[in-house]
């Protein structure tokens, strides 16, 4: 029977603290940016059915990148793939301030796509990587919160400064949340080892 010490407890409790505090930037920035995204789209002049495409092909990019990335956190790290796809995020919101025309956002929703999928798969790995088998329902819950957390704040404060300053400095605001996060995993997550886990699962 493996026995979770008191110091290893602290170890994973913190680690999973420390991912959640990360990605919480994210979440908020999501928040923020999705809730007036498809008005911005609007305003540069697409049809409904041009913006209901646009999103199609971002879900189709995630789709067919799932399994590809899903490889890559096994086999590179989910420490990697969560920074390449923070990054993704970056420089799509960065281009969602620049554009001048509604049909730019069809590529930008190409990398949107791989951005969340690889973002999902890195983060949940690293959840069950930190957290033994007993306790993951729970993290996975807090992982959850972190996500409604970051929906009951930025969809208020995304609205409020479309209103005051326009989309495209909310888009630059939303990226430098991208960039606080981006930081906050270069500094404060460990990369489990290959193969193993920071705490094992209870036998």
């Amino acid at each position: 029977m493996y026995v979770v010490t008191m110091e290893k407890q602290k170890m994973w409790k913190r680690n999973l603290y420390l991912l959640l505090l990360s990605i919480l930037p994210l979440m908020i920035c999501t928040g923020m940016i999705y809730s007036v995204l498809s008005i911005y789209i609007m305003e540069l002049g697409a049809s409904r059915t041009e913006i209901g495409m646009i999103f199609t092909i971002g879900a189709g990019a995630s789709a067919v990148m799932a399994p590809f990335l899903g490889k890559m956190s096994d086999r590179y790290g989910r420490k990697p793939l969560l920074l390449f796809s923070m990054a993704g995020f970056f420089s799509l919101f960065v281009a969602y301030g620049l554009i001048r025309e509604y049909t730019s956002i069809f590529y930008i929703q190409v990398v949107e796509g791989i951005a969340w999928v690889g973002f999902g798969a890195a983060t949940t790995a690293l959840v069950a990587d930190y957290v033994p088998l007993e306790k993951r329902g729970w993290a996975m819950g807090l992982y959850n919160q972190s996500w409604s957390i970051g929906w009951l704040v930025g969809p208020i404060v995304g609205g409020f400064l479309a209103d005051q300053i326009g989309f495209r400095l909310t888009f630059g605001i939303g990226a430098g949340l991208i960039l606080l996060g981006f930081l906050f995993v270069v500094i404060l997550i460990p990369e489990p080892k290959q193969g193993e886990k920071v705490i094992p699962d209870a036998q």
